[in-house]
């Protein structure tokens, strides 16, 4: 996978081309697959692997001998460098495992939560950190990784516990503030790499550029999701495009009694939900709501 570029970027363009014809296509004629019990052990194991890289990361380097101000890269064959460079592979490799987010939106036909920006950022991570990996496996700019791993740690236990259903949803209402988190995030990324432009490092430039640019990137589209979630939603019928890990929405329940005396139950689309389709999320919940059959309520009525 090393050796050339030419592998990852076919899985990359495999992966593009399957999200938005061949996985579809596929689930055409088929029912949406309920996936609780699988996003649930998906999230759980998410959540373990991303804790041993971020692990990884800090007793590679960042817990005491890394400099936060400059950090060339050891291209050495010590111990510590060679551990740095490992957990780096590690890293590459998970941005392949989140290919399942995408895949089991399909699998559940949620395929708003398919953009073409979804599948350009899940696309192109994989063969941006090859690049890396390549050149640069340590040093300076694996700080963005040791953040992204700590963020997805947090993140994806999120959707472990509202996979659950809203019996533990009630355990998460610091959603708002995962969002909060993720943006200070790319603000402490972007600063972090733009430092070297003002300081004397034997770190390649272009590296520090270009995730500086990703960290610059993503802090608008959250800060264009956080402003349409919590600060405007569905001010207007707007639709937030911004290409965003959102936070997952619980299910609202509200249950009627029908003429009969028995609940009735169906699904509608949640007037929120267009405020962040167009985000992607790990898929664990429906973005709907439970409301009493609107058919029978009219021939009752008549």
């Amino acid at each position: 996978m090393m050796s050339s570029p030419l592998p990852t970027l076919f899985i990359c363009l495999f992966y593009a081309y399957f999200s938005k014809v061949i996985g579809p296509k596929l689930m055409e004629n088929r029912k949406p697959f309920q996936l609780k019990n699988i996003l649930i052990g998906y999230n759980l194991f998410q959540t373990l692997f991303s804790a041993w890289i971020f692990y990884e990361y800090l007793m590679s380097g960042w817990w005491g001998q890394y400099s936060f101000r400059c950090q060339p890269v050891d291209y050495s064959n010590d111990p510590v460098a060679m551990r740095m460079a490992n957990t780096c592979w590690w890293y590459y490799f998970s941005k392949f495992t989140e290919f399942l987010d995408t895949i089991f939106f399909i699998m559940r036909k949620k395929y708003s939560q398919v953009s073409n920006l979804h599948v350009i950022h899940h696309g192109c991570m994989p063969f941006s950190v090859w690049m890396g990996l390549k050149f640069a496996p340590g040093g300076h700019s694996t700080f963005f990784a040791l953040l992204n791993a700590f963020v997805h740690i947090i993140m994806y236990f999120y959707y472990m516990v509202s996979a659950m259903g809203p019996k533990y949803q009630k355990f998460i209402w610091w959603k708002k503030y995962l969002t909060t988190f993720q943006i200070v995030q790319f603000v402490a990324i972007f600063v972090h790499q733009f430092q070297l432009l003002f300081t004397d490092c034997d770190y390649p430039k272009s590296f520090m550029i270009w995730i500086a640019i990703h960290g610059v990137l993503f802090l608008f589209l959250f800060s264009d999701f956080y402003k349409a979630k919590y600060v405007a939603p569905s001010k207007g019928g707007q639709n937030n495009f911004g290409l965003c890990m959102s936070v997952l929405e619980e299910d609202h329940h509200t249950h009627k009694k029908t003429d009969s005396g028995t609940l009735n139950n169906t699904y509608i689309k949640s007037d929120l939900s267009d405020s962040y389709k167009a985000c992607y999320s790990n898929g664990t919940t429906n973005g709907y709501v439970f409301q009493t059959n609107v058919t029978q309520r009219t021939n009752a009525k008549n």
